[in-house]
C-alpha cells in the first residue's frame, strides 16, 4: 500500500487498475506489485463470472463464505452457486517473488494460456484471458455511461 492509497482508503484499500503479465510455462503468475501486500497472507482463487478467475484475500473469502452459508439449503439456485464457487476454489500462498500457481482446471475454465489481464475489482482481483478481457471491455464500454444513473441514483459527480 502506498501513502496515497493509505490516505484515501485507510487499511481497506480497494484493488484498482489493469495489468498484463504473462503466465510462465508452469502456469504461474507474478502478481502485480500493488496487489502483493494484501494477498501475501494468502488468498482463495476460484471461478468468477464471465469466465474469469477471482482472487480473494482470505478475509474477503470468509465474508463471502459466511453470506453463502446463510442461503437456504432448500434453494436449488443457492446450492448450485455454492457448488460451482467452492468446487473450483484453491487456497494459495504467493511465493517470495509474488508468484501464484493457477491450477490447470482453473486455467481451462478461464481459457488462460499465456497473455492475461489482471484487474482490480474493488474487494477482489480478477484474472482474464487478455483477448477475452479486451473483448468484454469493448462490449461493456458503450453501456458504461448509460448505467450511471442506475448505479448512482443520486449522481456520482
Amino acid at each position: 500500500m502506498n501513502e496515497t492509497s493509505a490516505a484515501l482508503f485507510g487499511s481497506a484499500v480497494p484493488f484498482l487498475g489493469t495489468y498484463t503479465p504473462r503466465l510462465d510455462d508452469k502456469g504461474r503468475l507474478i502478481l502485480p506489485a500493488k496487489f502483493r501486500g494484501q494477498l501475501a497472507p494468502g488468498l482463495v482463487m476460484t471461478r468468477g463470472q464471465e469466465r474469469c478467475l477471482f482472487l480473494l484475500p482470505i478475509d474477503e473469502f470468509r465474508r463471502m463464505h459466511d453470506q453463502l452459508r446463510q442461503a437456504p439449503v432448500t434453494s436449488k439456485q443457492a446450492r448450485d452457486y455454492l457448488r460451482v464457487f467452492l468446487s473450483g476454489a484453491s487456497d494459495e500462498l504467493p511465493d517470495k517473488q509474488g508468484r501464484i500457481s493457477i491450477p490447470p482446471m482453473l486455467r481451462r475454465y478461464a481459457g488462460l494460456d499465456r497473455d492475461v489481464a489482471v484487474i482490480g475489482a474493488g474487494t477482489r482481483v480478477e484474472i482474464w484471458d487478455l483477448q477475452a478481457w479486451e473483448s468484454y471491455l469493448e462490449e461493456q464500454e458503450s453501456g458504461y455511461a448509460d448505467t450511471t444513473e442506475e448505479v448512482f441514483p443520486n449522481g456520482p459527480f
